[in-house]
């Protein structure tokens, strides 16, 4: 059995989409999956499945919660050995300070790649960072100018449409939850 993330995009957001996470969890299990574990409420779900294919366990699991929820459901799926390499895979010192920045991780939807998205993001000179890495982008920004950032220029941006962020303290958070399920 494989351990996967699935990301859930814009779900529980400004009074949008609302799903409960018991809710979340037993769809899940209705579509056989096993091991289902939710993380707080913006739509992260451990799952295991012996099923290999991500655009098929993606489009399967987007099928059912779009009908199920009665929305348009969009998600990332992370298999474990690549959430292990997003973690590993963060630029030196990132997440150290958290007191002076806040560090962002944005997961992508294939077809779009970390160069591709790089080429749309802006970052703020003396405010925001950006990093490539092989499956996200890296971001962080000072806390006292986070006004400032250009991290919320991203949501406006047609590409915004195949990513989500999740904060650094969630996406650690989210590999120690997959690295239960495989021990």
């Amino acid at each position: 059995m494989a351990v996967y993330l699935a990301l859930l995009r814009g779900i529980n957001v400004c009074g949008k989409n609302i799903i409960k996470m018991a809710d979340l969890k037993a769809s899940f299990e209705s579509m056989g999956f096993s091991d289902v574990k939710t993380y707080i409420q913006s739509g992260n779900v451990v799952f295991a499945s012996p099923e290999k294919d991500n655009a098929g366990l993606t489009d399967k699991i987007e099928k059912t919660l779009s009908k199920r929820f009665n929305y348009t459901s969009r998600l990332i799926i992370v298999p474990h050995p690549e959430m292990k390499k997003i973690v590993a895979g963060a630029p030196k010192g990132f997440g150290d300070a958290p007191d002076e920045y806040r560090y962002d991780v944005i997961f992508l939807k294939e077809p779009l790649t970390p160069a591709k998205a790089m080429e749309q993001v802006s970052v703020r000179e003396g405010v925001d960072q950006a990093y490539e890495g092989k499956y996200v982008l890296y971001f962080s920004r000072l806390i006292s100018r986070a006004s400032q950032s250009h991290l919320t220029k991203i949501i406006g941006l047609p590409v915004y449409q195949n990513m989500t962020i999740r904060n650094w303290n969630t996406t650690t958070k989210l590999l120690a939850l997959m690295e239960g399920q495989n021990g």
